[in-house]
């Protein structure tokens, strides 16, 4: 347990809780939480999960433009409802980038965990882009995730992240509660 984990776990939890608020201000706190993590995951190992860290910093640039644009007058960020192909087409995403970065972390890395690393990889990568979309879904794909996260981190003892991540798992189901779609905010596909 360091100081920048138990840094980064706070901003984390700020940068979840509200996102799950719809806030603008989700995406500065997101952004300093990924940089914290990023050497965090360096240091025990988890490479995937590092370079989640980076991947993630894209998406909060991105995200934070995106939203930008998408504002209500009261501040809030309108829900879009995806379609069924477009869901599946990104769980089929997920699973095709499992396989290939399991692949690279088992080959190439000393990873403990590379199959399970770079499921949770991937599919967090899906669960950030669902988010920048603004899809409700974003949610539900974080409660699987972060509950397996939690099981991840205890046994690489990193038990303050397992902790967070116990946590993101409440905040992600009500962010789910929070983020009703828009009527007319389907997503063309």
């Amino acid at each position: 347990m360091s100081l920048i984990e138990i840094l980064g776990a706070i901003l984390s939890a700020l940068a979840v809780w509200l996102t799950s608020r719809r806030s603008m201000i989700c995406w500065p706190v997101s952004l300093a939480a990924a940089g914290l993590y990023c050497w965090v995951f360096l240091k025990a190992r988890l490479y995937a999960d590092a370079g989640l860290q980076i991947a993630f910093s894209l998406y909060v640039i991105y995200g934070w433009r995106h939203w930008r644009r998408m504002e209500k007058p009261d501040g809030r960020i309108r829900v879009r409802r995806p379609t069924r192909r477009t869901l599946l087409n990104g769980l089929l995403c997920g699973a095709a980038g499992s396989a290939v970065w399991a692949f690279v972390l088992a080959r190439f890395t000393n990873d403990p965990m590379p199959v399970t690393d770079a499921t949770l990889t991937a599919y967090s990568i899906l669960a950030q882009c669902w988010d920048t979309m603004r899809y409700r879904e974003t949610w539900s794909l974080w409660i699987v995730v972060d509950s397996a996260y939690v099981a991840l981190f205890l046994s690489r003892g990193l038990y303050p992240t397992a902790v967070l991540y116990a946590g993101f798992v409440l905040l992600a189901v009500n962010g789910y509660r929070l983020w009703k779609p828009d009527p007319s905010a389907a997503s063309p596909g």
